[in-house]
Order: C-alpha cells, then sequence, then structure tokens
C-alpha cells in the first residue's frame, strides 16, 4: 500500500493531507465533471447521427481514464482529465450535416479525430521538444507577462462560476442584453441544462444556491469534504423541487445499465468510432480541404495548449503545495505531456481532444495535493461506465453550486497576485480576466491579454526611447520576452485568419 501511495506521490506530511481527504477531493472533482459523460457524446453528434452515442459515449469515459491516470502516476498531480467543452463542439461542427454551409465540405467522423490525433501529435512534440533543458511549453509559460500569467488564476475562477451559473439556471439568456439573472416569479420556465436537460429555471437556481450556501458555512466550520456535502444536499433539496431526477436511476432514453451493449458497439459494432481516424490512410481528407484541415489542427493545438496552462494555473496557482512562487505548477512539463499523450489517445478511442478540466479546481479546493485524487477520478470514470444512471441521478444545478464556490476561493486566492497599479498591466489583465468569461473561452482571455500587453508596452517602449533620445529620460528596457512575440503573432493569426 505504502509504495501505491507513493507511486502517487502521496506525502502526507509533505503535502499536508490525509488519504481520506484526497479520496473526498477526487470524489468532488467527478461529481462537478461527470456531465461531460452525456454532454460530450451531444456536443459531437449533433447534427450527425445519434446512434454512434453509446460508443462516444464509452470513448469519453475511457479518454478520461487515460488521461487523469497519466496525471496520476506520471505528473502525480490531483488534476483530472476529460474531453474538453468547446473543441468537442468544434468536431461536432465538423461532421454535422450543415457543416457544408461553414467549411464547404462535411467530414467524416473519421476524418475529424485523425484531426484531433495530429494535434495531439503535435502536443507532444512540443512538450518533449527541449531548448536549454525547457520544454517548448513550458518557455512559453515562463515567457508570459506576469500581467497576464497573474490574471489566469482570477479569470479561470470567474469562468468557472460563470459555467456553474449557467449550468443551473442562475443566469439565463435574455433577448435584448444577452444575459440576465433568473425571474424567479415565473416558477416552472424550461432551461436547457446540461446536468438536466428538463430542469426549471428557478428551481434550479434555487438548488444551486442552496447548494453554495450550504458549501459556505460548513466550510467557515471547517467542516471536511464540505464541497460533497454540499452537492448531496442541493441534489437532495432538488427531489422535491423537481430538479433530481431519480426516474433515471431505472434507465430511459441513452442512459442504459445494459453497458455490454455498449462496449459491443464500440469495439465492434456499425456505428463504432475506436480507431475510426484510420479511415483518412484510404480516403485521405476531402478535396479542396487542405487549408481547412490545417486551420482546424491549429485552432485545435492552440486552445488545448492556452486552456491546459490556464487551467493548470487556476487550479494549483497560489497553493505553495501545488507551485512555486511564480504560480508554475511543480512538475509543469510533466502535466503538459499527460495532457498531450491523453489528447492522442482520446482520439484513437474515438473522442474528441482531452484536456486538463477546470473543474479540478473543486477537488483541489476540497484538499486534494497528490495523483491519488486523479486516481480517485479515474476509478469513478471506469465505475461510471457500468453505472452511468446512478451518476446522471445527480443535477447539473447541484454540481454547480460547487463550481460556483470554486470560483470564490480562486478569485480570494489570487486576485492580491494581480498587478493593477500600473495603466498597462492593469488593462492587460483586466482584459485576460473579462474576455475569458464574456467569450466564454480561457484562450481567447489570453489571447486578447497577450495582444493588449505586447502592443501597449511597444508603444510605451517607443514613446520612452524617443524621450530618452531627446534627453530627457533614461533608456527604457523592453519588457516583452521573445515568446511573447511569437505567441502574440500566432494569437493574431487565430483571432483573424479564417477557418473556411
Amino acid at each position: 500500500m505504502n509504495k501505491f501511495l507513493t507511486s502517487l506521490g502521496f506525502d502526507a506530511e509533505k503535502k499536508q493531507t490525509t488519504v481520506k481527504t484526497e479520496i473526498i477531493a477526487g470524489i468532488v472533482t467527478f461529481l462537478a465533471m461527470a456531465y461531460i459523460l452525456t454532454v460530450n457524446p451531444a456536443q459531437i453528434l449533433v447534427g450527425a447521427d445519434a446512434a454512434y452515442w453509446p460508443s462516444v459515449f464509452i470513448a469519453t469515459a475511457l479518454g478520461a481514464i487515460v488521461g487523469t491516470l497519466l496525471m496520476a502516476f506520471f505528473a502525480k498531480m490531483p488534476l483530472a482529465q476529460a474531453s474538453g467543452m468547446g473543441l468537442n463542439s468544434l468536431l461536432g461542427g465538423l461532421i454535422a450535416i450543415w457543416a457544408g454551409d461553414t467549411y464547404g465540405v462535411v467530414f467524416t467522423i473519421g476524418q475529424a479525430f485523425a484531426m484531433v490525433l495530429i494535434s495531439g501529435a503535435i502536443f507532444l512534440a512540443l512538450s518533449l521538444i527541449t531548448i536549454k533543458g525547457k520544454s517548448f511549453r513550458e518557455l512559453v509559460f515562463d515567457g508570459m507577462p506576469v500581467a497576464v500569467r497573474s490574471a489566469i488564476s482570477v479569470g479561470i475562477g470567474l469562468f468557472i462560476a460563470y459555467i456553474g451559473f449557467q449550468n443551473a439556471g442562475v443566469i439565463v439568456h435574455n433577448a435584448y442584453t444577452q444575459v440576465g439573472f433568473v425571474d424567479f416569479t415565473k416558477w416552472g420556465e424550461q432551461i436547457v441544462n446540461v446536468g438536466n436537460p428538463a430542469s426549471f429555471a428557478a428551481q434550479s437556481a434555487v438548488v444551486c444556491l442552496v447548494g453554495l450556501f450550504l458549501i459556505a458555512i460548513l466550510d467557515k466550520l471547517n467542516v471536511k469534504g464540505s464541497i460533497i456535502f454540499g452537492i448531496i444536499g442541493a441534489a437532495i433539496v432538488g427531489i422535491p423541487l423537481g430538479v433530481t431526477d431519480l426516474s433515471v436511476l431505472a434507465g430511459n432514453g441513452n442512459v442504459s445499465w445494459k453497458f455490454w451493449e455498449n462496449f459491443a458497439n464500440f469495439f465492434g459494432g456499425e456505428k463504432s468510432v475506436f480507431f475510426s481516424f484510420t479511415e483518412v490512410f484510404t480516403t485521405g481528407f476531402p478535396a479542396g480541404s487542405v487549408f481547412t484541415v490545417i486551420m482546424v489542427i491549429i485552432t485545435m493545438c492552440m486552445i488545448d495548449m492556452f486552456d491546459t496552462m490556464g487551467t493548470i494555473v487556476g487550479c494549483c496557482g497560489g497553493n505553495r503545495i501545488l507551485s512555486d512562487e511564480n504560480n508554475k505548477p511543480h512538475n509543469y512539463d510533466k502535466i503538459m505531456i499527460s495532457d498531450a499523450v491523453a489528447t492522442c489517445a482520446g482520439a484513437m478511442l474515438g473522442t474528441s481532444t482531452v484536456t486538463t478540466f477546470v473543474e479540478s479546481g473543486a477537488g483541489v479546493s476540497a484538499g486534494g495535493r497528490t495523483g491519488l485524487t486523479a486516481f480517485t477520478v479515474a476509478c469513478l470514470f471506469f465505475i461510471s461506465m457500468f453505472a452511468m444512471p446512478l451518476f446522471a441521478a445527480i443535477p447539473g444545478a447541484a454540481t454547480a453550486s460547487a463550481l460556483v464556490y470554486v470560483g470564490v476561493l480562486m478569485m480570494k486566492n489570487n486576485i492580491k497576485s494581480v498587478d493593477f497599479s500600473d495603466a498597462i498591466n492593469a488593462t492587460a489583465a483586466f482584459l485576460t480576466m473579462v474576455v475569458m468569461i464574456l467569450s466564454y473561452s480561457i484562450t481567447k482571455g489570453i489571447g486578447i491579454g497577450l495582444i493588449a500587453f505586447t502592443f501597449m508596452s511597444a508603444i510605451d517602449y517607443v514613446v520612452n526611447y524617443v524621450k530618452y533620445l531627446a534627453k530627457k529620460g533614461e533608456k527604457p528596457v523592453w519588457n516583452v520576452s521573445v515568446v511573447t512575440l511569437i505567441v502574440t503573432a500566432l494569437f493574431l493569426v487565430y483571432f483573424f485568419v479564417p477557418v473556411a
């Protein structure tokens, strides 16, 4: 047992944790991200053949297991991986029946997963290529402006909270202002919700807020596992409100206990996605799609690289057990390699880009410090393949309360590190945080923050240099690294060059 725990980097005294705490943290993380098991197939297959659903569901679980086990045994960090939101929508858009209107061609499932695999191979190469003892991805992290890097954790926290509010229907769509606060006078108005598609906005919002208050009160009272108790309490409150649907325990629709049928379909059925990427070896990509394929792969690379970087900094930054004084997570290179290998494995299995989940912050906030937390998550994903109805019974509104509270903690722990005393740093940091939330994209937030910092710093340098030449000031120092310039250029391509 001691050898096993050591392999997971478990040192109770050094990491200030216990086996019980790590397991609870793993359960919390899993509950917060379990929605991906049902949402990912729906996102990938939107506008495509729904008969692939059981196969993609199995691939989603297996991709999460592979990625999270890499985090447990290789990176030895309390981080979990699964198919990322956003990239699954991109993948779904490639194979949907309306893809022709967007890209000029409709890609097959195999061709789409081939693009994911290629992007994963590029991630892996960038993680393994070293320059002066550091991988390319580590150099990117070290070269990031401190103003943007320090804002990432705060932005991630707010982004997680925003996801939670949306999932629970606390924040809803408004035809005039785009978003708005739930109307508690409209008891019974339905919303689309990742955890429970037939939830009611007001009832779901109540469940989320009750869970949030319960977590905060328990945390104030120093109750271990406050987040998981809050989720369970919120789920119980949701029963009489009609938010917690216990009927799924009997197995209905796509949520079935017949796991053997799902496995048979996954490994050899007519609607299997397992190793479907091999199709490109015989068919290639559609004629006239070369530029589209290249831009899609670049887009996948950019999103996964900066989403992962932002996520791990957001989850581990500010915690000296998990990161250094510069908010750089420990075992950074191994985390990135785990991410890259998981993406390749996920593409082979038949799922979209596997990436580190922001919901890992829920487990870290619950006390997760070692790979034992990640191992617990992987075990639960394994069980979920055989008992999906049991996990499907926990509504998204209940897990949303945990996401919101993680946002509270990340704001509290990291806002102090943001430099608001300098106008350029403050503006770049502000844009990073705000755009991350309003664009619903970690990558876009980091991108606009970097572009803003680079352009404003360049103008500031030129002005100060002119003053220096006029002998009216000291010689200015160029504070923008070569890495920042290169990444800024890539983001300009990402923002301004169309995919199609």
